[in-house]
């Protein structure tokens, strides 16, 4: 792991997979919002996904000006809009770690982030009806391996304990009888259930949303710089920072980076701390037996050293009924090994897509019955992640680089942390670091010295292969 975390990280690629949520490109994916790049700027955002999108309407509905966002390929192509569409935290499985390596007061703050990150996310979808399949509904974690299932419990109660009547602690336990009939894990496939845990989550389309909020931001005064790659970040002897991209140099008072996975090619310092992770991703038909309509809720199957993460389609939207399934990171060589390191999402690991579609038929057995007519697989694809050592997201200022901010390594789990965590750089940002902003943001997840001394060891304690 060392030597996968010792690879320079690159910028990213030209021609990636195609994600099936931009089947269908929106009208900004290419937007230059000037024709020429500004020469100057008070903030410049690199990076266009959620994250970036986020800290840009959050500084403009503070009266922030003269913002340009500049994107290395189209809006939002990166790991937001190439993630399952997962709005779930599945807080009890950290939690125990947070508990130990944190304390219980910083725990309770990281579940509670995020199940009040996913409630954000939907509800400004809704506020500001942005169409984009908001779906808040309930999730199962299907659980094959009994070590897992008598851990899992544990870790839940010992959540509760922490925390109880909180709304972050609410959890339904379910035998294997009642997972197989409710769930439809039924006969004929894999039949090892060892039992289910459900809780409140939901499922989006996060390329929709994300491009949704831009487009707000656009209507504040955003200016949007989209195929423009940003090959290097210098301070100033006089303040401030340059950017320099094939298409000129930008000079701006601060520089935010939302660039995830990709933060270590601009900012040397998070080499071996922010390691990229390629996941792979697929949208499969629905078997012929499967229940009219689709399913209810979301899931997750645990199993051995792996999971994979499913989000049914939900009615009303484009292919509704299709099942999304990511994961299978221990399919490819040497578990997945070769996958860290990476930041080539052009390309995908055959084994593991093999695997992807290979997972459903045994999830639900004779519930599945036949293929589609046309067939099982509809799309395919790769995007990459950004892990870090302790498996917690940085979050604030560089340490001695005044106004050189950065929210990046969302550990596969951004959809339940990057928005919150945006909020709470702008905060920062903008001086109002109180107790306010500190009773519900981890100090954890801030940008300390001592958190560049960890090794990268992988993934930690995360509950999914792509962004969710």
């Amino acid at each position: 792991m060392e030597q996968r975390a010792a690879i320079p990280v690159s910028l990213p690629r030209d021609n990636p997979t195609r994600s099936y949520w931009q089947i269908d490109v929106d009208e900004i994916a290419d937007l230059r919002s000037t024709e020429s790049l500004p020469e100057k700027a008070d903030t410049v955002i690199i990076g266009s996904g959620i994250t970036g999108a986020a800290v840009a309407f959050n500084l403009l509905s503070n009266g922030a000006k003269n913002i340009v966002m500049i994107e290395a390929r189209q809006a939002c192509s990166g790991a937001t809009g190439r993630n399952g569409g997962h709005t779930k935290a599945a807080s009890y499985t950290t939690f125990p770690h947070h508990q130990h390596e944190h304390g219980t007061e910083t725990a309770v703050k990281i579940a509670r982030l995020e199940l009040a990150n996913i409630r954000a996310v939907h509800a400004f979808a809704r506020e500001y009806g942005i169409d984009c399949d908001s779906n808040p509904c309930s999730t199962t974690d299907v659980i094959y391996d009994a070590t897992q299932w008598i851990s899992a419990q544990g870790a839940v109660r010992t959540l509760q304990e922490a925390m109880p009547g909180d709304d972050a602690s609410v959890y339904t336990f379910h035998s294997p009888e009642e997972v197989r009939e409710k769930y439809y894990c039924g006969k004929g496939g894999d039949e090892g259930v060892c039992g289910g845990i459900s809780y409140e989550a939901g499922s989006i389309n996060a390329y929709k949303f994300t491009i949704g909020v831009l487009k707000l931001c656009l209507e504040k005064g955003l200016n949007l710089q989209t195929n423009t790659t940003v090959t290097g970040v210098n301070k100033l002897d006089e303040g401030g920072y340059k950017a320099d991209t094939p298409r000129g140099t930008i000079v701006a008072r601060r520089v935010v980076m939302a660039t995830n996975g990709y933060t270590a090619h601009l900012l040397k310092k998070f080499q071996g701390h922010i390691v990229p992770l390629r996941g792979h991703v697929t949208a499969q038909r629905p078997g012929l037996n499967m229940p009219k309509g689709g399913l209810a809720n979301t899931y997750t199957f645990s199993y051995g050293k792996g999971y994979d993460y499913m989000i049914p389609r939900p009615p009303g939207s484009k292919f509704e009924g299709d099942i999304i399934i990511g994961g299978r990171l221990i399919s490819a060589a040497d578990e997945g090994l070769f996958e860290y390191g990476t930041t080539d999402d052009t390309t995908e690991d055959e084994d593991t897509m093999r695997a992807l579609g290979n997972t459903l038929p045994q999830y639900f057995g004779d519930n599945w019955g036949s293929d589609h007519p046309d067939g099982r697989t509809r799309m395919q694809w790769t995007g990459i992640m950004g892990y870090g050592p302790d498996g917690l997201p940085f979050v604030g200022e560089m340490p001695r680089e005044k106004d050189l901010w950065v929210a990046a390594s969302f550990q596969g789990h951004g959809m339940v942390m990057c928005w919150k965590s945006a909020k709470a750089l702008v905060e920062i940002m903008q001086g109002r670091d109180d107790e306010g902003l500190r009773g519900w943001f981890p100090d954890a997840f801030r940008i300390h010295e001592s958190r560049f001394n960890l090794t990268f060891k992988g993934r930690m304690h995360t509950h999914s292969d792509l962004p969710e």
